[in-house]
């Protein structure tokens, strides 16, 4: 295996993947860029590493050989036109989520990776958060029994943040909420129902024809589950939350009620005679940090700046991680070992394509008050 040169594009969020990506034992150099020269050349001089050079434009990485692949980490609109272009440049490609806003454009990637032979990874964070890892271990050791409905929740106000996101429909961001009970229900999304609620400023509906500021859906899988999700993007007073709910026959999960909260683990009690119904206990848990998954070298960053270098044990026993809960380590190390053991991605393109066309059909249905919607397949 051959350490890689990767370059990082959009530095606003992309930023703090820099530190990541220069401490992976198998990255040997790491070119920036961004549409502001000032923001690259900051990084540039704040790490001071050899391992780090600058891009004068995207054209510029596309077109350099020496570059094994790319990580997109820019606006929304931009997302599925890069990953094309990178792809078709015959370079592996990471991206941020949405995968695209629309399903001609999915169809376009899902092509455009099929010619290229290369890698392509959606970089959802929910699926790598300590959260999902918990959960993740009490299904895979039938601690939950049956799956019986699982519910995802994503309450974000965007307002003042940058213009491209004013009006955006609800569902078209709304994998945060989609991924994680799609990737524990062992299934695919077949079908979806999605009503809108609210309401926007008429400036706000302009941009994207959306008049909803809040869209919620049913979702059925191919193995008979059915879901729920809710995604509220402008003008709800409620405290941000990417959340995970999982009901089982011998236990449940539910996330806090705030996006730091300690999730709640129900378990079923047993019957008791002088009562009707079956009770549960409940416990708010504290849950463990995976850091052990990822090489020693990017352990530290699953706390972000809560690593304490003089106690490194105890600062990484946390589980209130950085970076979306510690998942950013775990998804640059996915990546760059998807490329090094040349197998697909955990988050590869089949998976991103379902949650995706999910998400936007869920929006088609929504405008159409709630006609179904079948989803369609790569």
């Amino acid at each position: 295996m051959k350490n890689l040169k990767i370059a990082l594009i959009g530095l606003g969020f992309g930023g703090s993947f820099v530190p990541i990506y220069l401490d992976h034992p198998y990255v040997d150099h790491v070119v920036l860029y961004d549409l502001d020269p000032a923001i690259s050349h900051a990084f540039e001089l704040q790490y001071k590493s050899e391992k780090i050079s600058t891009a004068g434009s995207f054209e510029q990485i596309l077109s350099d050989p020496s570059i094994d692949a790319v990580h997109i980490m820019t606006p929304i609109p931009q997302h599925a036109e890069q990953s094309i272009q990178v792809l078709k440049a015959g370079k592996h490609c990471a991206c941020t989520v949405p995968m695209a806003t629309s399903l001609v454009d999915i169809e376009r990637i899902n092509n455009a990776i099929s010619l290229s032979g290369k890698n392509y990874m959606m970089m959802e964070t929910t699926l790598y958060t300590y959260q999902y890892f918990y959960a993740k271990e009490l299904l895979e050791h039938g601690n939950f029994g049956e799956l019986q409905f699982v519910r995802g929740s994503h309450y974000q106000n965007m307002t003042g943040w940058p213009a491209y996101w004013m009006g955006l429909p609800p569902m078209w961001y709304g994998t945060h909420a989609t991924a994680p009970i799609t990737m524990l229900s062992g299934s695919r999304i077949r079908r979806v129902v999605c009503f809108g609620s609210g309401t926007l400023d008429e400036e706000m509906k302009q941009q994207y024809n959306n008049p909803f500021s809040t869209e919620s859906a049913l979702l059925e899988y191919e193995n008979g589950l059915k879901g729920e999700v809710t995604r509220a993007l402008f003008n709800v007073s409620r405290p941000y939350q990417e959340g995970m709910f999982l009901y089982g026959s011998k236990r449940s999960f539910e996330w806090g009620f705030c996006d730091g909260d300690k999730p709640y683990l129900c378990t079923l009690a047993a019957l008791d005679a002088k009562w009707r119904g079956m009770g549960s206990d409940v416990e708010a848990v504290s849950l463990p940090n995976y850091h052990s998954l990822l090489p020693d070298s990017i352990q530290r960053h699953t706390v972000g700046n809560r690593f304490d270098p003089q106690n490194p044990q105890d600062s990484l026993t946390s589980g209130t991680g950085g970076g979306h809960h510690g998942s950013h380590p775990h998804l640059v190390h996915e990546f760059i070992m998807s490329i090094q053991e040349r197998r697909k991605p955990w988050i590869n393109e089949n998976f991103a394509s379902n949650i995706t066309a999910a998400c936007l059909c869920a929006h088609q249905s929504a405008m159409k008050n709630g006609t179904p919607i079948d989803v369609p397949s790569w």
